[in-house]
């Protein structure tokens, strides 16, 4: 009895000194992060968003207005961070987003949804100067409607092109004096192109009388082919002995710079690989093989579809003379500079990242 008594005074006695005191306040208390609920937010100040509204909506000595809070910060559709979303558009409600983009040509009146009566399945890009037309509008014959076209100009010469009717549905790009990976690696990022199944990146000075665009792509097709191209004329111009057509087959494996197609997945890889500063690509083709695998079937020369290289040095005598050497000389200089600087940062890449993994570098099996 003494025990019940003393306990019963006790809590009486609790009680009228606890309601004596005012309310205290749970946000004027520093309490451990083990006794708070766990809420998966980060605060940040690109957000916009008060981490002490999140928490105000658990603070159990809130509870009259806690639903109040809650619905404020559900229903605040001016705060917005969606983390998947891509890298500077974390603000935008996911299914406004469009990352990717393409190069049909739209009207400027009438409905959207009514601008494109067609859309192309493959793109092809030449870089041209205006003395190699006749060539060009040659091999442009040679693709069909389905096929979007770019040219880019390294003499800045745009508007002479006119005088061909499918210049005028074509896309114009300017800029003087720079290569097809110069361009390629600035206008054909993977989300602009990835309406396009494959992607031609070809040069101007390419005979096309034995080729077929669309016959060329089934045979891409049937044999699985992510990066190919089709094979070179073996008695015309300088190229690859690998690259030179095979009268006794469809396909055989390799691909050179000159004329190259991609598949939409490959491009993504070999877009990232183009260095910036390295533009005219030399050592690019030696290093395709790891955008694919395996490489020895997805990579090939389509040899019932071939073209002629004429070898008009063109680009080369965009350079500039220096030291007595001629144009041409100090563009194929440049050349092989790069094709030695490529091998060594994709050598220093590779042993970088083994060296990461904590592999043996010295071991060549590694790679």
């Amino acid at each position: 009895m003494r025990l019940i008594v003393t306990t019963f005074v006790g809590v009486v006695f609790g009680f009228f000194i606890g309601v004596s005191f005012p309310t205290l306040s749970l946000t004027k208390l520093t309490l451990p992060s083990s006794l708070l609920p766990t809420v998966e937010y980060v605060e940040d100040q690109r957000s916009g968003l008060s981490t002490q509204r999140f928490l105000n909506v658990f603070n159990p000595l809130n509870r009259n207005n806690g639903s109040s809070t809650r619905a404020q910060v559900l229903n605040d559709t001016s705060k917005i961070w969606v983390p998947t979303n891509p890298r500077g558009a974390e603000r935008l409600p996911p299914k406004i987003v469009r990352a990717e983009s393409d190069f049909y040509l739209r009207r400027l009146w009438g409905n959207p949804n009514e601008d494109l009566t067609s859309q192309p399945k493959y793109l092809v890009t030449f870089t041209v100067g205006y003395d190699q037309k006749n060539n060009i509008n040659a091999a442009i014959k040679k693709f069909s409607d389905n096929f979007t076209i770019v040219l880019f100009h390294y003499d800045g010469r745009t508007t002479e092109w006119n005088e061909f009717e499918w210049s005028k549905r074509a896309i114009h790009v300017s800029v003087r004096k720079q290569t097809k990976w110069w361009y390629a690696k600035r206008f054909l990022h993977p989300d602009i192109v990835a309406s396009y199944d494959y992607i031609f990146i070809w040069d101007e000075d390419l005979g096309v009388e034995h080729f077929n665009a669309e016959e060329y792509i089934k045979l891409v097709r049937k044999h699985g082919l992510e990066i190919s191209q089709p094979g070179l004329e073996p008695n015309k111009g300088l190229t690859w002995q690998m690259t030179k057509r095979r009268g006794d087959r469809e396909v055989h494996k390799f691909v050179e710079i000159m004329a190259p197609v991609f598949s939409r997945d490959a491009w993504r890889c070999v877009w990232h690989m183009i260095q910036n500063d390295l533009v005219h690509g030399w050592g690019l083709d030696f290093a395709l093989r790891k955008c694919v695998e395996p490489a020895h079937e997805k990579i090939g020369v389509v040899d019932s579809q071939w073209i002629v290289h004429q070898t008009v040095p063109s680009l080369g005598n965009q350079g500039e003379s220096k030291d007595g050497k001629a144009p041409w000389q100090g563009v194929r200089e440049r050349c092989k500079k790069e094709w030695t600087m490529f091998q060594g940062r994709m050598a220093n890449a590779e042993k970088a990242y083994f060296q990461a993994l904590g592999a043996d570098t010295t071991d060549s099996s590694a790679h």
